[in-house]
């Protein structure tokens, strides 16, 4: 099986920007940054970048004292023994640049991992790329395998980095949405297949999903492989979830474990949201060899190498089996808080999709007679004492998933029961 394509020409060079008059002129001849903010929805009109709102919410829940459920990162830090295991990495002396593709010891264990939880057989040496988190390696892969005439096509809404770093590769970013139904988020068949054209060259999934929480099905992932075999389109898949699956009976299926996909797939994950380590950036990139050799010529170039006394911590947290269980007693109590937060915003008056997996809850204010999710977010910390991120942050604007879900706002569950507790209590203010 090929995945090789004949060069395509490149687009023609876009417009010169419109240039302000005290701006100089290295400045005006240089775009490429613009690009990737109008992409991620922060030019202004005036031209200068903003703020995401993600660093916004958060600034604001400083200032006002609100209870910040935006941006999705732990109140409480992982196993004790993982971060014992990172201190004694440091006090043995590894803190100096380690090996490019990573520490032999990590890529053996992620290797193990891949192999023993859902049966794929990578070699450690030639099928693993260690990365600065999963961030970088979704950034490396799409500027490596992606370019000008290319097409990423992504499920909508979608985690922001996705259209900055489609921009940046001068590729197009095309999407297909996922629909609220009563069984949560759930892909739209059709409107993938009409997503795929003779451009797509990568389809950049996510699963379990960010924002929605959807875990796609067996079903919906045969659609995405029997549409990418038949357009000759790579997979990369974003799995930084694949633990944090929060029902019983829903399962992760990495795509790569699909009949003919283990070829042209590429395999993301990272430690941050299996282990609660948000900070330590560690990330990993699997797949055939000629693929993770395209990934790594453009990571070492970006961070070269990153988390020299972490990668054998999270090495010894993928193989531990007491790590293994606080994994499984993590997903549980995310359950649990789940439901805790989606009952509170039920009674606040939101309608809420119940997410299967991640640390995020989806919920319509349209019912409080808000049509303006982002306007709602900034009023939010004055209105209840709470903040929350639009779901417009990750929608192309004007598209048909940006208007669908322009009044929805996306909460995260992954705090402490008794902020979850106080937040629950302030939001009751907006049914007052």
């Amino acid at each position: 099986m090929t995945t090789g394509r004949v060069p395509r020409a490149a687009s023609p060079a876009p417009p010169p920007y419109p240039r302000r008059v005290d701006e100089p002129r290295a400045e005006q001849r240089h775009g490429r940054w613009r690009d990737v903010a109008r992409a991620s929805g922060l030019l202004g009109d005036d031209g200068r970048a903003r703020p995401t709102i993600f660093a916004e919410m958060s600034a604001l829940a400083t200032a006002t004292g609100a209870v910040n459920l935006g941006q999705g990162f732990p109140d409480v830090d992982g196993p004790a023994s993982v971060a014992r295991a990172a201190a004694d990495a440091i006090a043995a002396g590894h803190n100096q640049y380690p090996p490019g593709p990573g520490v032999p010891e990590l890529r053996a264990a992620v290797a193990e991992h891949q192999r023993d939880r859902y049966g794929l057989d990578v070699d450690p040496d030639r099928e693993v790329l260690v990365t600065a988190g999963a961030t970088e390696a979704i950034a490396a892969t799409v500027l490596a395998l992606a370019g000008p005439g290319d097409e990423v096509l992504t499920l909508e809404p979608f985690y922001d980095a996705y259209a900055a770093v489609v921009a940046l590769a001068g590729a197009t970013h095309t999407t297909a949405p996922l629909r609220a139904t009563p069984d949560g988020f759930r892909l739209d068949v059709d409107a993938l297949s009409a997503a795929f054209t003779d451009r797509t060259r990568i389809v950049l999934l996510n699963t379990p999903h960010n924002p929605t929480g959807t875990v796609l099905t067996p079903d919906e992932l045969a659609a995405v492989a029997r549409l990418a075999v038949a357009h000759d389109a790579l997979v990369v898949t974003d799995e930084v979830y694949e633990h944090l699956v929060l029902d019983a009976g829903v399962r992760h299926v990495p795509v790569a474990t699909l009949p003919g996909m283990a070829g042209r797939t590429l395999t993301i994950s990272s430690a941050g949201k299996t282990f609660s380590f948000t900070g330590w950036k560690i990330g990993w990139v699997t797949g055939p060899e000629h693929l993770v050799t395209a990934v790594r010529t453009v990571k070492q170039f970006l961070t070269y190498v990153s988390g020299a006394p972490f990668q054998p911590a999270v090495a010894f947290a993928l193989r531990d089996p007491d790590v293994a269980r606080w994994v499984e007693d993590l997903a549980a109590s995310l359950a649990t808080r789940r439901d805790r937060l989606c009952a509170g915003l039920t009674a606040a008056g939101f309608d809420v999709v119940r997410p299967q997996g991640t640390y995020f809850v989806l919920a319509d204010a349209a019912s409080l007679g808000f049509d303006d999710g982002a306007a709602l977010c900034r009023a939010l910390p004055s209105l209840a004492g709470v903040v929350g991120v639009p779901v417009s942050a990750f929608t192309r604007a004007g598209s048909e998933a940006d208007r669908a879900l322009r009044s929805w706002v996306r909460f995260t569950f992954v705090k402490r029961d008794e902020v979850l507790d106080e937040a629950v209590r302030r939001l009751a203010r907006l049914r007052a």
